[in-house]
């Protein structure tokens, strides 16, 4: 049993004085892999500042440029650990280590598709010029001003001063109007007159009406007016024209006072808008009114 004993003890003594003349041999490589590591992690802040400064005169999104700037801080650091590990000739365990990287990355990847789409689809806005910080767009049904674009959603205030946000992929994958791309937007109105007017003279009417109303419209040239449809009830006219506009908001304005205007000069040219009409006919009448007269007698 002694025997055993010192036999064990004079093995883990071999062993313990492999292992520190093996760490004698190496100390310049691990102090040099220590060096390389803890290198990384400084030139890693260096990089970041750098790309933050690259990145300020590009046309991103703030958010998406301290994004990318960490990504490739990150970058650097990777390679450190990688190269520090490549001195102390650990290579199995580098090659375990991106093994267990893949592996993780594709777990990770089908479990989060959806955000990671998103994810993608903000780098892809913050690149493109169609969608920017300050811009009125209409998109997926929302309309608002853009006041935040980051890599997982698009957030817009609303008219009534509501936040939305949209996923970054929503708004890649669907039409996007931007009202704030042109400096004037063309403004749509309907409307319709009795039969019985002078449909010349309400032409030139509406023309004239919204040629006085809106700067932006020089003469009445340049009011497009015609005729639509025979209605029920009425003639009903479309009419066009431009104002100077960078929102759908300053749009539905525009709209709502030609709609007061033209109101006004109706009234005052004794021009109708008329209400639907619907003619009930009770073909049943003179019956109700004889069997009413029998009672009677």
């Amino acid at each position: 049993m002694e025997e055993r004993l010192e036999s064990a003890w004079d093995k883990m003594l071999e062993q313990l004085g492999s292992w520190l003349d093996a760490i004698v041999v190496g100390l310049p490589n691990v102090i040099l892999a220590i060096v390389v590591f803890a290198g990384s992690f400084f030139i890693s802040r260096y990089v970041n500042t750098l790309m933050l400064r690259l990145l300020a005169k590009s046309s991103m999104q703030g958010t998406v440029k301290k994004v990318t700037a960490r990504l490739v801080s990150i970058t650097v650091i990777l390679a450190g650990l990688f190269l520090a590990l490549g001195i102390l000739n650990l290579n199995k365990v580098l090659t375990s280590l991106l093994a267990g990287a893949g592996v993780a990355g594709l777990a990770i990847g089908l479990a989060l598709q959806g955000t990671l789409a998103n994810t993608f689809s903000g780098i892809v806005l913050s690149f493109v010029k169609y969608v920017k910080m300050g811009d009125w767009i209409e998109s997926n049904d929302y309309t608002g001003e853009v006041i935040d674009i980051d890599l997982r959603t698009v957030t817009i205030r609303q008219a009534d001063n509501n936040m939305v946000c949209i996923p970054n992929k929503m708004v890649i994958e669907n039409p996007v109007k931007n009202y704030s791309v042109t400096s004037q937007s063309r403004v749509m109105l309907t409307c319709g007159v009795a039969y019985n007017s002078d449909l010349e003279f309400v032409e030139d009417l509406v023309k004239q009406t919204i040629a006085d109303k809106f700067d932006a419209v020089k003469n009445k040239d340049n009011v497009i007016f015609f005729y639509t449809e025979f209605g029920d009830s009425s003639i009903n006219f479309e009419t066009r024209f431009w104002i100077d506009s960078t929102s759908g908001l300053q749009i539905s304005k525009a709209k709502g006072a030609a709609i007061i205007a033209i109101k006004k000069a109706f009234d005052a040219n004794d021009i109708n808008i008329p209400f639907p009409i619907r003619t009930i006919d009770f073909s049943n009448n003179l019956s109700l009114n004889n069997e009413g007269e029998e009672k009677n007698e």
